[in-house]
């Protein structure tokens, strides 16, 4: 133990402190001792002393905000993808290697600590992770930011693959609890359902409004701390479980039945049960929407409680508030905090209308209008009647400006909120943007695109409202924690301060012809190769060449992100080694990883296709090693930091115009994987960084799509004058990898041949094809393909979330840093 008699082994920094401090959690808080502790015990140990030495600062964090009386940022997340926290918040701490040392003189294995930790089951993809690296730079950036969301006891699911289909199991993430959340049982809000809404006028003739005979189910609030880099600060992620208010049934219990007893408990809790699962189409259900107003209702309260604590005048609410609504998801917080406002606090429409539209911000994530939200209004009436009345009230506001600005009748019926047909639909992407103070899209070309399709007619009178803020990725998980020996490397050339200002990356590039460095790079690239491979051979029983080109496409399966573009060229190269086994073809390993949505029929098969590829490619004495294709199941952030710091080529190879931004890209880049990719999303600014030459650009852009659309785009055209690609097609439909079931891709098939090939993978198979052809002869010349990488990594600095977040904080929130 430490001698110094003021460091309480609870809050000691030291190797000795921090051993002690595990050694009293296993024997005094889990009554374990070495005989009879598990790996899970070792792990929640070492959780228990982060913890402690979390709380202090977690405290003073939350007392300097209030004491300052700082503005907070409030975001408001459907999803969360945290990923394992322990080294993580290590790292945060400064904490990692004195743990490491502490850990192993107990005679635990760092890894196997490490490794006995769950993913928390709390998001999809690419939306939740963004969230997670906004809390992450938020608190290193010291923004007094709080993050909201819910606790689902079950996630998105496990994913097996049982006879190359996907196989859903529950995802039961928290069935041994999640040591990293505080419970706060007096930290709870009623959310109310259903009932109806009366009116009373009061003396002054002033009609007033009340919400009754309502369900109610309460919101329990669960934290989690969220530490920044080594500064001492600790923000909070704060996450609603569902919880019936109402107490046991005794009577049904005492008549024997206990399923009524309990019944209407099971219900309301079975709001935050499970995670939905995002395919891109957007679903209306219930408990969907439940869920989101659920989210909306207990944060709002919260954040009111904490606003009124100190300030008495709502007309502050601006300058104390800002509210981020990440995704149309938590939209419903517009008309919330006008019910708030009005029915509760007693103000006129005017004022808080003012408040509202100061206050709320709307990020969109998507072009795509199938993705967008539209509740049926008859579904929006019988959950939330106060909400509706009061959305129809925005509605026919805003189309009285539109009057009298002189709007034309169809622009007002694409822009109002309510949509005029028979089955009235709300739609919430309008709603986000006529209530909320600033939108933005996600990246340069999302956001033009944004303005220019989906919400153009709202650009010509909002212009001001519209904004750009290119998301990023946090550098501590994505490169220090993630890939340490390339981090190290870096810190050992230009110093450690690249960990909060990643442009410091840019003095990495005077090492891009430096052999000394290229060698130090090109060794723990391949260590890292080796260590994927390792897993692979322990979790499928194959074994790749870590020489080989490691190609991969990491992302949820959809058709729009074009898995099944990367396959064909696997196939391709098939074919040709299948022609002539000498062919000239660069060893390649492709790997594919993603989940696909339990009702996404194509995309599940997609996966069936892409595993019977991989059989009959590496079963195949003719093709050797020389190529392998595979596809690792249940991807998660876990997986992802075992292939991206592996990765010699990054698949980003969307449609172009489909991708809002992606971070996927970022993240490759800044592990030292080149790129192949269309102009979509945030390919487009990674070129602009990194250089066209230190990229592989292919396909065709927004505009030419567009007009291949416009001159009627027909895809035999393509199939019928490329021999490579027309077998590729037939093998496919013919049953070629489906021997036994010949048409059971003929749904594949046809939508690329007779249902107009929406996603334009005939049209951009030739250009891949040869783009691919370049990334083999880049690869062959070592020092070429290193400079290239290390040119990338050093011109990643633009990508951290850090200089996002700073961009919010400038553009949409008003806070200064």
């Amino acid at each position: 133990m430490s001698t110094d008699p003021n460091i309480s082994p609870r809050t000691g920094m030291d190797i000795d402190s921090f051993r002690e401090d595990i050694r009293q959690h296993l024997h005094y808080t889990l009554a374990k001792d070495k005989f009879s502790s598990t790996e899970w015990d070792h792990y929640r140990s070492v959780v228990l002393a982060v913890m402690d030495r979390l709380h202090d600062r977690w405290i003073n964090t939350q007392q300097n905000y209030y004491q300052h009386k700082s503005k907070r940022v409030y975001y408001l997340s459907m999803e969360y993808l945290i990923g394992r926290l322990m080294d993580n918040m290590l790292i945060n701490l400064g904490l990692q290697d004195a743990a490491a040392d502490a850990i192993e003189d107990l005679g635990l294995d760092y890894d196997k600590v490490r490794e006995a930790e769950v993913d928390a089951g709390l998001g999809n993809g690419g939306l939740g992770r963004l969230a997670a690296c906004f809390l992450d730079s938020m608190a290193t950036l010291g923004v007094p930011g709080l993050g909201y969301g819910i606790r689902y006891d079950y996630g998105i699911f496990d994913q097996a693959i049982k006879d190359g289909w996907q196989v859903e199991k529950p995802d039961l993430w928290l069935q041994y609890g999640y040591p990293w959340s505080v419970v706060r049982p007096k930290k709870k809000y009623p959310v109310e359902f259903y009932g109806e809404t009366t009116t009373h006028k009061d003396e002054n003739g002033r009609t007033h409004f009340s919400w009754i005979n309502t369900d109610t189910v309460t919101a329990l609030a669960y934290d989690t701390p969220i530490p920044g880099f080594r500064n001492d600060v600790v923000n909070n992620l704060r996450l609603w479980k569902a919880t019936s208010d109402k107490g046991f049934d005794l009577k049904s219990f005492n008549q024997g039945d206990y399923i009524n007893a309990v019944r209407n408990n099971l219900l309301e809790e079975n709001i935050s049960r499970v995670l939905y699962p995002n395919d891109k189409v957007f679903k209306g259900q219930e408990l969907r929407l439940k869920q989101e107003y659920f989210l909306v209702s207990a944060s709002l309260q919260d954040a009111m409680n904490r606003f009124k604590k100190q300030f008495d005048d709502l007309r502050k609410i601006p300058q104390q508030m800002a509210v981020q609504c990440n995704d149309t998801h938590p939209n419903l917080a517009i008309p919330e905090l006008m019910r708030v406002l009005m029915d509760q606090e007693g103000m006129k429409w005017e004022p808080a209308w003012d408040i509202v539209t100061q206050t709320v911000n709307y990020t969109n994530h998507t072009l795509m209008p199938e993705a967008l939200e539209k509740w049926p209004l008859s579904l929006m009436s019988e959950l939330l009647p106060r909400h509706t009345q009061i959305i129809r009230e925005i509605d026919r506001r805003f189309l009285n400006t539109l009057e009298i600005s002189g709007g034309e009748g169809s622009k007002q019926d694409r822009m109002r909120i309510i949509s005029d047909e028979k089955d009235a639909m709300i739609r919430m992407g309008n709603l986000g943007i006529i209530g909320s103070q600033k939108v933005n899209g996600v990246s340069e070309l999302h956001s033009r695109l944004m303005k220019e399709t989906i919400f153009r007619d709202f650009s010509d009178i909002y212009d001001n409202k519209f904004t750009n803020v290119t998301n990023g990725v946090t550098p501590r998980r994505w490169l220090r924690q993630c890939n340490r020996p390339l981090a190290d490397l870096i810190t050992d050339r230009i110093g450690e301060e690249w960990i909060t200002d990643l442009d410091q990356l840019n003095q990495v590039e005077q090492f891009a012809e430096d052999e000394s460095f290229q060698e130090l790079f090109s060794e723990i690239k391949l260590q890292n190769k080796k260590a994927l491979a390792g897993y692979i051979k322990k979790t499928m029983d194959i074994t790749v060449d870590p020489d080989a080109i490691f190609d991969i496409h990491i992302k949820r399966i959809h058709e729009y992100k074009r898995q099944l573009l990367a396959l064909m060229h696997a196939i391709t190269l098939y074919n040709r080694l299948k022609e002539n086994p000498e062919a000239d073809i660069e060893p390649r390993v492709l790997l594919f990883a993603g989940k696909a949505a339990p009702g996404y029929k194509m995309a599940q098969l997609y996966i069936k296709l892409i595993n019977n590829v991989a059989n009959t490619i590496n079963n195949d004495p003719e093709v050797g090693s020389t190529l392998r294709v595979l596809f690792l199941q249940n991807y998660s952030v876990s997986l992802a930091e075992k292939m991206i710091p592996a990765a010699d080529l990054s698949e980003q190879i969307s449609t172009a115009g489909m991708e809002a931004s992606g971070t996927g890209n970022m993240k490759f880049a800044l592990n030292g994987a080149l790129t192949i990719g269309t102009l979509d999303g945030a390919n487009i600014e990674i070129r602009e960084q990194v250089g066209k030459d230190n990229i592989f650009i292919f396909g065709h852009t927004v505009n030419e799509i567009q007009q291949l659309r416009d001159s009627g785009y027909d895809p035999q055209r393509f199939y019928k004058s490329d021999e490579e690609l027309k077998k590729v097609i037939d093998q496919i439909h013919g049953g070629y990898f489906s021997p036994d079931q010949p048409d059971l891709f003929h749904p594949i098939t046809n939508a690329l041949l007779n249902q107009g090939d929406y996603f334009m993978i005939l049209a951009d198979y030739r250009q891949y094809i040869q783009k691919q052809r370049e990334v083999e002869y880049n690869y062959r010349s070592s020092f070429d393909w290193n400079r290239k990488a290390i040119i990338n990594i050093a011109n990643m600095g633009y990508f951290s979330s850090d200089r996002a977040i700073k961009n919010y904080c400038k553009r949409i929130w008003d806070v200064e840093i």
